[in-house]
């Protein structure tokens, strides 16, 4: 067994999910889903429901563990979502984390929610030095490490794209989330509607081109609303994933976040590096959306290289940039590659 097993909360949004992994791979997990009745996330409706389950998924979480070998004598530390997030949620599995790292008398590692789903990635692919195209219901950012940071290279002027599907959703009359929904009416299209393109030097909008696919409703079927949807907001994804490849002279993409199951921008993206002669990952789906898994393994890296949180210092972040972030867990070796050293 690893000598560092760490256990790991996240509860950013909806998702709430707890995990225990090591180096080696993930131990156990364990996740409870809030699912609004109607509508949208209400993030106050969100935290209660993490907070009247947070017990019991750490109780099977444990339960599970103990069956593989692992109790808890055996966790090194607490890791948990800092931020970002919606604070009501961020606050509830806050207060989870710390009672856990207080009662078990080990560290506390609060993490960044956007570095974790890159990291997930790259522990689960081949990955090792990526651009990365993060989307999620609230983020859309391309990053990529250089100088002890994730540095973005383009990113969202308003809204999320998983966001931005789900607000059309909603005026479209389709149930949460919208993603998947707007996935399926687009394999049934037949043309394509103009939509709004909006790229402005490395970064992009939505919520536009959200309001413009809710309009071009009245005069088109849902299928093809769908379709024209997905493809302007993917290829403009795409464009500048593209576009920070050649900045960054790297030859990886790595695809992150929820909105990454979607197999059109897979598919698209899959056709960009192949034309470019770079490598593109993506982890199986169980790491792409929110997940315990991917906040333990980063908590699991900041405790490796020395990282930890005091409880006073353990309040969370709503407005968490993965920028703001020292990485200290990859060496240098990276960037003497990139100024060609050895």
């Amino acid at each position: 067994m690893s000598s560092t097993t760490i256990l790991g909360i996240e509860g950013t949004a909806w998702n709430l999910s707890a995990a225990i992994v090591n180096e080696s791979d993930v131990v156990a997990e364990v996740t409870h889903t809030y699912r609004p009745p109607t509508g949208g996330i209400h993030p106050r409706e969100a935290a209660q429901h993490h907070a009247r389950y947070a017990s019991q998924v750490i109780r099977d979480l444990l339960d599970e563990a103990k069956q593989h070998g692992v109790t808890t004598g055996d966790i090194d530390a607490i890791a948990f979502s800092q931020g970002p997030g919606l604070g009501p949620c961020l606050r509830t599995v806050a207060t989870a984390a710390r009672m856990l790292a207080l009662s078990l008398n080990i560290p506390l590692v609060g993490v960044n929610h956007c570095i974790a789903h890159i990291e997930v990635g790259k522990w689960k692919t081949p990955s090792s030095d990526p651009v990365v195209l993060y989307v999620s219901g609230a983020n859309s950012q391309v990053l990529a490490y250089r100088m002890g940071k994730y540095r973005v290279f383009g990113e969202t002027l308003d809204i999320g794209i998983g966001n931005a599907f789900d607000k059309f959703a909603r005026n479209a009359g389709l149930t949460h989330p919208g993603g998947p929904k707007i996935e399926e009416y687009a394999k049934n299209a037949t043309e394509y509607i103009p939509l709004p393109y909006v790229v402005k030097g490395m970064d992009f909008s939505f919520s536009g081109l959200s309001t413009a696919a809710t309009d071009a409703l009245k005069r088109a079927s849902i299928e093809d609303v769908c379709y024209s949807f997905q493809e302007t907001a993917f290829a403009m994804l795409v464009e500048v994933t593209e576009r920070a490849l050649a900045h960054t002279g790297k030859n990886e993409v790595l695809l992150a976040g929820g909105v990454g199951a979607n197999m059109r921008l897979r598919e698209m993206l899959d056709i960009m590096c192949d034309d470019r002669g770079a490598s593109f990952y993506v982890p199986e789906k169980r790491f792409m959306g929110d997940n315990g898994a991917m906040i333990a393994y980063l908590g699991l890296l900041m405790l490796e290289s020395g990282t930890v949180t005091d409880i006073d210092r353990s309040h969370v972040n709503p407005n968490f940039r993965p920028d703001d972030v020292d990485v200290t867990w990859i060496d240098g070796t990276i960037d003497e590659k990139l100024e060609g050293g050895n």
